[in-house]
């Protein structure tokens, strides 16, 4: 099985909006392609086309709206702190 080299931990603030847009577009764009045109013969260019599109504008907002949202869940999700649990019994 063929290993490829991994990048170093501190992109992973790229890595991740990049990976999780890819794959959110990529099903959204599907729907709405298969929605609006149906399985037309056209189909394959005109999806692509749409999560070309999508994905040019979803990956940069990610990549600024990430950090907001992370400080956003706090609110709502208790801080799993490592310290704290180690004092427990």
């Amino acid at each position: 099985m063929y290993r490829f080299p991994k990048i170093p931990a501190r992109y992973s603030g790229i890595v991740t909006p990049l990976l999780l847009t890819f794959f959110m577009i990529c099903i959204v764009s599907l729907i709405n392609t298969l929605r609006g045109i149906g399985l037309a013969p056209d189909f394959l260019g005109v999806w692509l086309s749409a999560w070309g599109l999508s994905w040019l504008v979803a990956f940069p907002s990610m990549v600024v709206a990430l950090p907001f949202v992370r400080r956003l869940t706090l609110l709502f999700v208790e801080k799993d702190d490592a310290s704290e649990r180690a004092k427990r019994p």
